[in-house]
């Protein structure tokens, strides 16, 4: 743990130009709340703010929204990136995604994009309860282990697959979310994205560890599996400055029943 948070504190002032951020979970999103006038709502392990921008361009000033993350570097370059870009309604919290400091029967809404692995998930799922209102909604985006077996780094990168093994499955989210009842799936939203890129970008994410799968690696396993990685793509694409693949996501909408 000690290694991934150092990985996101190390990797904080970049992390927007490494990662994509997709736009559909925040479509789903808005239609969802499309009938709420004022909403008040939190992001979980928010990070950089990537996502939170979207919301608030595709919510509007209707979102007042807390920013959670347990990392204080991440945080910093969120306030940046929001007060570049003018947006006020929130505030930025460092906590645990376990301990959320918000009051109870607060919340319309809670969002979480790609960090629910990070987090214990039953224990998450029970302060979801506490802060949420009735008939209130959890959205929690994420890509599963076999999803993540399927894109260009499972394939390609040696082992990348296997040593992330934080990443859930379906029937696992499931399982957790039966064990308190009054949180009901309402639906599983699935996203498959057309990816393109160059060999150079790749390596570059890469070697900058955008993904903290990375850190699973010694210095010495992950230079030699970078370099097969190369000769995989090589091997198997003939234009490496147009790499394609599919990337894959799910989304958990969850009603709060209690």
């Amino acid at each position: 743990m000690k290694n991934i948070h150092y990985h996101f504190s190390n990797i904080a002032h970049q992390y927007e130009y490494l990662r994509t951020t997709d736009l559909e979970p925040i479509l789903f999103i808005r239609k969802k709340l499309k009938n709420l006038t004022k909403i008040n709502a939190a992001d979980i392990g928010c990070g950089v703010g990537r996502y939170d921008i979207k919301l608030f361009q595709h919510l509007g000033k209707k979102l007042h929204l807390a920013c959670i993350d347990h990392n204080d570097d991440m945080l910093n370059e969120l306030n940046k990136n929001f007060q570049g870009r003018k947006i006020e309604n929130y505030k930025s919290i460092r906590a645990s995604a376990m301990a959320l400091p918000l009051e109870i029967n607060s919340l319309d809404a809670i969002f979480t994009f790609n960090a629910v692995h990070h987090f214990k998930l039953l224990d998450f799922l029970r302060e979801a309860c506490r802060v949420l209102k009735n008939r209130s909604h959890l959205f929690i985006y994420t890509r599963l282990r076999s999803q993540n077996k399927r894109n260009i780094w499972g394939r390609f990168f040696p082992e990348f697959y296997q040593r992330e093994k934080h990443l859930y499955e379906l029937s696992e989210l499931r399982k957790t979310l039966k064990r308190i009842p009054i949180l009901i799936l309402e639906s599983i939203e699935y996203f498959k994205y057309r990816r393109t890129a160059k060999l150079e970008r790749l390596i570059s994410q890469a070697s900058d560890h955008h993904y903290s799968t990375f850190y699973f690696y010694n210095k010495k396993e992950f230079g030699e599996s970078l370099k097969k990685f190369q000769e995989n793509i090589t091997r198997h694409f003939q234009d490496l400055n147009r790499i394609t693949w599919d990337d894959e996501n799910i989304l958990l909408a969850i009603r709060n029943n209690g």
